[in-house]
């Protein structure tokens, strides 16, 4: 029989398989490079920033809340320091995953013991993040590691509390405490990634990113990208929708009841709270930032913020019901009345 003529269909090619590339992460893409770009906290980057003018590092440890810009100002650090042989020079590693002592046997050591061409009077530098998470074994084995290679090798200790450092290790290291990052220093960050990005946004939505994140920076560029990505607009309803946390305004609304001794409103509003779904540490919390920000008059929001506190400690020691949450409204909504009858009732809910 004659061959036919007709060639059977070309598979597909390669290039027709391919999707769109994936985007990177915000939180990464403008994550700064230079000690002059990280954002907030200038008094311990200008001390880090003389480090990298003098040359002379030392070991270091960096301590404080997440988001504040730790990591990123290490790594700046060493960029600023190494150059374009940051790459070869510098052994990153997140003790979280890797805290066990053979890391420190193998992989710090092996680094330490290499052979690497650096500028004069440079040094190998390794980034321990989250270092607070090794076992105390791993950090004793550490301490003798920056002993030994203290001639040709420097440490760099990310961590959230400086205490869970061993003392020998402290001892051997220069501390520099970040602090939470202020409302406007996120804000000022926030613009520049939505103008960059052309994300529409309201200015409420980026009042509810700022509430959410508490001072951390890497938890407000990442509610902004999921907030976008999920809603193509930033505004205050699309942003709790996204975080997933009991509205301020009901919070609010409840406070007032509080504030005028309205035990079976506020009791109400509670309950209604609760039955959504939300655990008893997310409501206290939200009370708590709430209350802290209100313009109540100034005794009846110590008293408030004391009350608060008794309640959270027993909901964090394991006693998360709503009956705690209920007589924390009782016993606030009294402090209202009290207040109240003495006449000391003047206060703003905004």
């Amino acid at each position: 029989m004659p061959s036919s003529s007709v060639s059977p269909p070309a598979p597909p090619s390669s290039s027709s398989k391919k999707s769109a590339p994936l985007e990177l992460p915000w939180v990464e893409k403008y994550r700064p490079t230079l000690l002059s770009d990280v954002v907030g906290n200038e008094e311990t980057t200008s001390r880090l920033q003389a480090i990298a003018e003098d040359g002379n590092l030392p070991n270091l440890i960096v301590s404080g809340p997440p988001g504040t810009g730790k990591t990123t100002s290490v790594k700046a650090l060493a960029l600023a320091l190494l150059g374009d042989k940051c790459k070869v020079g510098v052994l990153e590693l997140n003790a979280s995953d890797s805290r066990g002592i053979d890391v420190v046997r193998n992989k710090i050591k092996s680094f330490a013991q290499s052979k690497i061409t650096l500028p004069p009077s440079r040094h190998k530098i390794v980034i321990l993040d989250e270092a607070d998470s090794m076992t105390t074994a791993a950090q004793q084995a550490l301490r003798r590691t920056m002993e030994v290679y203290s001639s040709t090798t420097r440490f760099a200790l990310a961590c959230n509390l400086s205490s869970k450092i061993i003392e020998p290790i402290q001892s051997r290291a220069a501390i520099l405490r970040f602090t939470r990052l202020s409302d406007s220093q996120v804000l000022s960050r926030l613009i520049h990634v939505c103008t960059s990005e052309g994300v529409s946004y309201t200015s409420d939505g980026l009042e509810a990113i700022i509430f959410t994140a508490e001072g951390d920076m890497r938890n407000a560029i990442n509610n902004l990208q999921a907030t976008w990505a999920g809603f193509e607009h930033v505004n205050q309803g699309n942003v709790f929708k996204v975080c997933d946390q009991p509205h301020p305004e009901t919070v609010k609304s409840i406070l007032k009841y509080c504030s005028l001794g309205e035990t079976k409103n506020a009791v109400s509003s509670m309950r209604s709270l609760y039955s959504t779904g939300y655990s008893c540490s997310d409501i206290i919390s939200t009370i708590f930032k709430v209350t802290k920000s209100q313009n109540f008059q100034e005794s009846m929001k110590l008293k408030f913020l004391r009350e608060i506190g008794f309640a959270h400690v027993r909901i964090a020691e394991g006693n998360a019901t709503l009956l705690q949450l209920l007589g924390l409204l009782g016993r606030m909504c009294e402090i209202g009345r009290e207040m109240g009858e003495k006449g000391e009732e003047d206060m703003v809910i905004e």
